[in-house]
């Protein structure tokens, strides 16, 4: 049975195929050309009612490479690697280039910024995931769940993913560098239902490079059903307004529309409420938000940005003031700034946690919402109106009172920031946004 065998082509057979379309690049007119090569392979099962509902083998493999005749541009792509498909790619972006209009800002990165001593990130564990394994790992993980409560009736599965890939990047400045990542991850969504008709479904999931990072199966599943059973007998909320407690893994949310406003591409298009604000007091004086693109063994880690440029540790926001937005070369030129190195986004933004756990919070708050579920994307990010459906639970004197459903959550994304209360030490560390719980005051909820 198939399983997630290492790469057939390593790190250096990707640098030598850059290499080469790069040379076929040059020889078909290019002034200046960049590549991008990857060959990865997965395997995936999914497991309902524990049944094999899916199983899954990938393995693919591709390469980019963007050409630059002056200031026109072209781009062309194709899965085969052999030396033939790749001159053709080459010439095929020579001659889309000659179409294109020309344009100031198109060009590579500067090259003095191309990363050179980057650091071994330890990203790369491969798992050798078999069928069986996965089967029997999904297996046991759904049925924690369903024998947690006979209140469980009902499963939508659990699943099991392993990745592994290698990517290789370069450019005709002669940069060439590359790097194996593996990524792995169990999950699990069940059903509670009680006497009353009433059925809520919650999941739950754990995702690592390294296999012994994962959670057991088992805590997986019981987690997914204890999250399930704690929403059973929601109620509806009448409108008011009140402070709003995000836990970590919705948290995450709210700092991904911070990162969607400070992008290089919404900025120069001045479609952000954070346009022209650097310098400005966007968040309370506590706040620090930072990217560390260099953890080791991180989600989010890499050496170098996607063109070649070196990422670094550095302040987005200190002392609550906007200190940079995230800037590939491209939006960099549009604004007349430097590459920030976030082709690609932003890697492990993280904001510093404070001293109150979880239950602090609650007590922090007092009489609130705690959001654990948000559902829709109702963001203006211009004007940074901000409503959102959401499910949770309703605090009373720091102590959780009922489950509570079809609400929306709504502000400014301005006036949310601005009154970020709290950074709870609970830090969610499964992604590449790191935060702990994150409490609002001042929002309105709307239900009933």
């Amino acid at each position: 049975m198939s399983q997630t065998t290492p790469s057939a082509l390593d790190e250096k057979d990707l640098e030598a195929i850059v290499s080469q379309v790069l040379d076929e690049a040059r020889r078909a007119g290019a002034t200046s050309a960049e590549a991008a090569a990857s060959q990865d392979a997965g395997l995936s099962v999914n497991v309902r009612l524990g049944e094999v509902e899916t199983l899954e083998y990938h393995k693919d493999q591709g390469i980019a490479v963007t050409v630059y005749m002056g200031q026109r541009k072209g781009t062309a792509s194709t899965s085969d690697l052999k030396p033939g498909s790749l001159r053709e790619a080459a010439e095929a972006a020579c001659r889309i280039a000659r179409y294109t209009a020309e344009d100031p800002c198109a060009g590579l990165a500067d090259p003095a910024l191309m990363a050179q001593d980057y650091p071994a990130l330890d990203l790369d564990h491969p798992w050798g995931l078999t069928a069986d394994e996965g089967i029997e790992i999904a297996r046991a993980c759904e049925a924690a769940a369903r024998e947690r409560d006979a209140r469980i009736v009902n499963s939508e599965g659990a699943g099991i993913n392993s990745f592994r890939g290698t990517a290789v990047y370069g450019n005709t400045h002669g940069f060439v560098g590359g790097y194996a990542t593996t990524r792995h991850s169990l999950s699990c969504s069940v059903l509670a239902g009680d006497d009353d008709g009433n059925m809520q479904r919650d999941y739950w999931y754990t995702v690592a490079r390294h296999r012994e990072a994962l959670q057991a199966a088992g805590a997986v599943g019981v987690e997914a059903a204890d999250r399930a059973l704690r929403r059973l007998g929601g109620r509806r909320l009448s409108t008011r307004r009140c402070p709003v407690l995000y836990s970590p893994d919705v948290a995450r949310s709210v700092l991904g529309h911070f990162i969607a406003a400070i992008r290089g591409s919404t900025v120069y298009r001045k479609a952000s409420f954070l346009v022209d604000r650097l310098g400005d007091p966007i968040f309370p004086e506590f706040v620090h938000i930072h990217e560390q693109p260099h953890i080791p063994r991180a989600l989010g880690s890499a050496p170098f940005d996607n063109e070649g440029v070196a990422t670094q540790a550095r302040d987005l926001v200190s002392g609550g003031r906007l200190e940079s937005y995230a800037l590939d070369t491209y939006a960099a030129r549009k604004l007349g700034m430097q590459s920030t190195g976030n082709a690609g986004g932003l890697r492990n933004l993280t904001i510093d946690p404070g001293p109150m756990d979880f239950q602090q919070l609650l007590a922090e708050m007092g009489t609130g919402l705690l959001v654990t579920e948000l559902i829709g994307h109702g963001i203006n990010m211009v004007t940074g109106d901000y409503s959102r459906g959401a499910a949770g639970f309703w605090v009373e004197n720091g102590e959780i009172q009922y489950p509570v459903e079809e609400i929306t959550v709504a502000g400014n994304l301005k006036d949310m920031f601005r009154d970020l209360r709290a950074v709870g030490s609970d830090m969610d560390l499964r992604g590449n946004v790191r935060t702990g719980s994150l409490l609002i005051d001042g929002l309105t909820v709307a239900g009933e």
